[in-house]
């Protein structure tokens, strides 16, 4: 089965705000996981960017870099505004940011940092803003903060996935 690229992923939100604990435990839960799929992972086979793609650390690096863009639109929820921030589709931040130099441990405690900034402004958001709803630039479809999180979450899950992927190659390669 081939996998789906990101960017031609689809979303629907019908999500309730009440559905915001769930889904903030889910943001949460991203640090443990990557500490996990990575503890047996060397910094050398972490480097490898199969295909030419990012490599584990690449991948780990890019979910910090985009915490950013995350808070930044949560500023987009307190101002009401129409659209949310656009995302750079270069990478530009991920590309430039020579993550592969980075140790495991720099990384996710980087990631780790931002995600629980992120987490703290989500829940400091007031009630009217957790009902607004304002336009994603890519999807073109209008989000409330809760669904935000779902479509961060989701990312995690990709980059989360694309890792075990890569651990998987590594593995075989190195085994066979």
């Amino acid at each position: 089965m081939q996998r789906l690229p990101w960017i031609e992923r689809k979303f629907h939100f019908d999500i309730p705000p009440g559905w915001l604990y769930n889904i903030s435990a889910r943001l949460a839960g991203t640090e443990d996981r990557l500490r996990f799929l990575v503890q047996h992972i060397t910094e050398e086979e972490a480097r490898y960017k199969p295909d030419g793609k990012w490599s584990i650390k690449e991948h780990i690096g890019h979910l910090g870099d985009l915490e950013d863009l995350h808070l930044q639109r949560l500023g987009d929820f307190v101002k009401r505004n129409p659209m949310l921030s656009i995302w750079d589709v270069t990478n530009s931040a991920t590309e430039k940011a020579n993550h592969n130099d980075s140790s495991f441990e720099s990384l996710i405690d980087t990631f780790s940092g931002k995600r629980k900034q992120f987490n703290d402004k989500l829940w400091a958001l007031d009630d009217e803003a957790h009902t607004f709803q304002t336009l994603h630039p890519r999807l073109k479809i209008l989000m409330k903060p809760v669904d935000m999180a779902t479509f961060i979450a989701e990312h995690d899950d990709h980059h989360v996935a694309s890792i075990m992927s890569i651990g998987q190659r590594e593995e075989h390669h190195v085994t066979h």
